[in-house]
């Protein structure tokens, strides 16, 4: 944000002087000519600065810009970026950066003031991308295929063959019109003379792209008049020809292909992105979960059956993309891909295996490669590189180690470049160790002198180093490069590297136009009148699992919330649990609820129930224990973060505040941090005054999700499974409730009957009804039949019944789907239950009629839910429609 500014900030001189000169003296203070006292060698390099030449001022091409901007004035600047942060936040802008506290709540970073490049860079810039993109295509069709460039020397095997990502399966696979990439970026840098250079090239699933879009949103919303005048080309031409494109690699005799986007999951750091494009680009949004293959023929998973799918923009990595052929512990990709893209069913862009150009090692060959495989002499430079596998290269390298960086040749080694210079002398000699044992594995690179640009540090224009990511999508047989691209900007100002990851801020880029520039948009305006809808689309089977599940979750982590604290408020009664007959049935009970055997039931139950601390405090803290509370809380952040895209902000922010200790928060993925390890012993002890307020606060904010669920959503597919979710959830926890405490008569049950009524939030009901103290019957009568009570087995039956009579019909034979069956045979068996037979004990003190009328519904009930799985939730068939198609 930046700060108004006041009588004495220098910026408010800076606004009285002339229009171009209050800007440019506010940054010619952010660009200093000469180091400070103490600067470091690396900050007093003199690098290229993109707005001001060294004779000339203001470089032509920015002066627009600045004059417009002066114009504006610093008040007017502040009071529309404020705007912009606003627009920033309500769009869900974020990018997760691993290890931040804020974890997938981590704001975009964006600076409001733009990079511009004039017509004559921007065309060097795509010329020479243009022969980049078509070289590094080809390369991959002769790596895959007849490997001329490795058997005329011209490409060491070792980088091809000693590389993790030569897909060894796809060596040999046509891959639509011998196309390889179809989106390919380039991080670029400029020279201190001017010139410009790549630094790296980006080939398997670039990312970048949909951050583009959003900051030329954001800012063209910002300052429309300053873009206009400037006037800056826009970007909808080039995500028309991606999409024109991608439905032209369909399978032939696919009139309208259906194109979806592959993500990693809301967990990647660019899922925003994905999700963004996806909505821009008019794809469904997948995750390897939601695809399955049939028949060499891969299927999209939706409630209503499988819908067949003809293009995957994917981005995953590689190796990722399927777990049968390529990498067997992924959970993230679509087993059987590899053979559907071998069998032409199904075009992948960019084509599977592309990722093997992207070493660094390859940037030293280049030049030979462009000769040898298009005949040209290569137009953009790279950064000079030297593969340390090469003894005439490893000993320049050796040589020069004290100012060169070095990286790995292989992505899959995540370790951060070394610079020479920042390296003492032990550290330089351990890396010269490393390099002589394994010269293959390292590359040498001349330190990169990356030109600066202006940032706006509050009211100052401070100088930061930048790269340029460009994007050029395949068109017909060459590439169109985006005008503009994704401008990043280091943290500090002695930043060596810049890196989203490392804190590294974002800029809009701007090729400006001597010239009309197009006025096409893929955005719909905000006057254009839309038809109306109330269908919410085929929900995917996957996101219908998920929120399936955060229903369980949430009423599971409620019920046991509800059973733990009115367990806490019986044991603070009395200091001695022997004083309370009604403890040790609650305490049983919490045990069969949440599953954490042997706990109050297995052996040496006695004790622990005579001292029942340490378990307690277990059963609600230890997040390394299954069924515990912290375990449920983990399982349901984890499946929340699944589909968060379909659930509200409230909602996500209900859950995001789900935390069991504010002094251990959630991790960068939003799960409970485990209060102990398996090696720590047993969690500390706590007032109980304090457990009880966690535990009040939970049962608020579990109270507030359901009202959201009940009052926030429409009641669509997405909302009818949650819900059928909670409901099975709340009939389960009801059961083995009473089912742990009842069947066993004990001495003295009013106390204990009062707790049940309080954990199933139906005292005040019973005591509106009856005058007389709890009794077994009508509490039976109120927690299983009454279908006026929402908290009953009765509501929850009811309920169920009516979301799978509106669920689709996938296949209509007799007997096909038992669900609507075994809900009626359920629902009836409740209306017709005798209560006071079954709160009648026998002879042995046990109420064996209740006991059996509740384990036929324990067992069940799960029945049911995997009926429910096996009907929606896992397509083992193709749809009848589509049969013909697979094969």
């Amino acid at each position: 944000m930046i700060p108004s500014p006041t009588a004495d900030d220098p910026s408010r001189k800076v606004m009285r002087a002339r229009p171009t000169g209050s800007i440019m003296t506010a940054m010619q203070r952010g660009h200093p000519t000469a180091p400070s006292p103490g600067e470091s060698a690396i900050s007093a390099r003199r690098e290229f600065d993109e707005t001001v030449a060294p004779a000339e001022g203001v470089r032509a091409h920015w002066r627009v810009f600045f004059e417009r901007m002066d114009a504006l004035g610093l008040p007017e600047i502040h009071r529309r970026w404020e705007e912009a942060q606003h627009l920033i936040h309500e769009h869900g802008i974020t990018y997760n950066v691993y290890g931040d506290p804020r974890g997938m709540e981590r704001p975009w970073e964006l600076d409001p003031i733009p990079l511009l490049l004039s017509e004559a860079d921007a065309a060097r810039i795509e010329s020479g991308l243009t022969q980049r993109a078509r070289l590094l295509d080809r390369l991959l069709a002769d790596l895959y295929g007849p490997q001329t460039a490795l058997s005329g020397c011209i490409l060491p095997a070792e980088l091809v063959f000693g590389h993790t990502g030569f897909l060894r399966s796809c060596h040999g696979v046509r891959v639509p019109g011998d196309r390889y990439l179809h989106l390919y970026a380039a991080d670029l840098g400029r020279a201190p003379d001017g010139s410009f250079f790549v630094l790296r090239d980006r080939t398997q699933a670039p990312s970048g792209a949909g951050y583009a879009l959003e900051n030329r949103i954001v800012l063209s919303r910002m300052i429309p008049e300053i873009f206009r005048d400037c006037r800056v080309q826009r970007l909808a031409d080039f995500f028309q020809t991606l999409r024109e494109t991608l439905r032209s690699i369909a399978p032939p005799g696919r009139e309208s292909p259906r194109v979806v986007l592959l993500t990693p999951g809301p967990y990647n750091e660019t899922y925003f992105e994905h999700a963004f494009l996806a909505r821009y680009l008019g794809y469904t949004l997948v995750e390897g979960a939601d695809l399955t293959v049939r028949d060499n023929r891969v299927y999209l998973k939706l409630l209503g059956g499988l819908q067949p799918v003809d293009v995957i923009l994917r981005r995953l990595d590689d190796d990722y993309c399927d777990p049968l052929e390529l990498r067997g512990d992924s959970y993230l990709g679509v087993p059987g891909l590899v053979q559907a893209a071998r069998a032409g069913n199904v075009a992948v862009a960019n084509a599977l295996g592309s990722g093997l150009v992207e070493t660094p090692a390859l940037l030293a060959y280049l030049p030979a490669l462009c000769r040898h495989l298009l005949g040209e002499e290569l137009i953009l430079p790279s950064v000079p590189t030297w593969w340390c596998g090469d003894p005439a290269s490893r000993a320049h390298v050796l040589g020069n180690l004290h100012r060169l960086v070095v990286k790995s040749v292989f992505p899959s080694d995540r370790s951060s470049s070394r610079f020479g210079e920042t390296l003492d002398a032990d550290q330089r000699r351990s890396l010269a160790a490393s390099i002589t044992a394994r010269p293959q594995d390292f590359v040498g690179q001349e330190p990169i002198r990356l030109s600066t640009t202006p940032m706006l540090d509050g009211n100052q224009l401070m100088s930061r180093r930048m790269v340029i990511r460009a994007f050029l999508a395949a068109r017909g047989t060459s590439y169109a490069a985006m005008p503009g691209g994704l401008t990043r900007v280091a943290a500090t100002d002695d930043a060596l590297v810049v890196s989203m990851q490392k804190g590294s801020g974002s800029k809009d880029t701007w090729v400006l136009s001597s010239g009309p520039v197009s006025t096409l948009s893929l955005l719909p305006p905000a006057t254009q009148t839309v038809e109306l809808s109330r269908a919410g689309g085929d929900l995917p089977s996957r996101a219908a699992d998920d929120l399936y599940w955060l229903g369980r979750y949430a009423e599971r982590a409620e019920g046991t919330v509800r059973l733990l604290r009115g367990i806490f408020v019986r044991w603070g009664e009395r200091t001695d649990p022997g004083e309370l007959p009604d403890l040790p049935p609650l305490l049983r009970a919490l045990t069969h609820q949440t599953k954490t055997y042997p706990g109050f039931v297995g052996p040496g139950a006695e004790r622990r129930i005579a001292a029942p601390a340490e378990e307690l405090l277990s059963t609600l803290f230890d997040g390394f224990r299954p069924g515990s509370l912290a375990a449920t809380l983990d399982a349901l952040h984890l499946v929340a973060g699944r589909v968060r895209d379909r659930i509200s902000t409230d909602m996500w922010r209900i859950i995001v505040g789900l935390d069991l200790d504010a002094e251990h928060p959630r991790d960068p993925r939003g799960r409970v941090r485990p209060l102990s390890s398996p090696s720590a012993g047993p969690p500390p002890r706590r007032p109980l005054s304090e457990t009880l307020e966690q535990l009040d606060r939970m049962v608020i904010s579990l109270a507030a999700f359901g009202g959201m669920v009940a009052e926030g959503m429409t009641r669509g597919q997405a909302w009818r499974f949650l819900d059928m979710g909670k409901r099975l959830e709340r009939c389960l926890h009801t059961i083995s409730l009473l089912r742990s405490t009842l069947v066993e008569v004990g001495p003295s049950e009013g106390p204990l009957l009062e707790v049940l009524l309080d954990v199933a939030d139906s005292a005040m009901t019973y005591r509106r009804r009856y005058v007389s103290g709890p009794q077994p019957a009508p509490l039976l009568d109120l927690l299983l039949a009454d279908e006026d009570n929402p908290r009953s087995l009765g509501f929850q039956l009811a309920g169920l019944a009516q979301s799978i009579a509106a669920l689709p019909v996938n296949d209509p034979t007799p007997g096909a789907n038992p669900a609507p069956l075994m809900i009626g045979a359920a629902g009836l068996r409740i209306r017709g239950a005798n209560m006071d037979r079954l709160a009648r004990a026998g002879p042995d003190g046990r109420r064996s009629e209740l006991d059996a009328f509740l384990a036929e519904f324990e067992n069940e009930l799960p029945r049911l839910s995997d009926t429910l799985t096996r009907t929606y939730l896992t397509h083992l068939h193709a749809s009848r429609q589509y049969a013909s198609h697979s094969g």
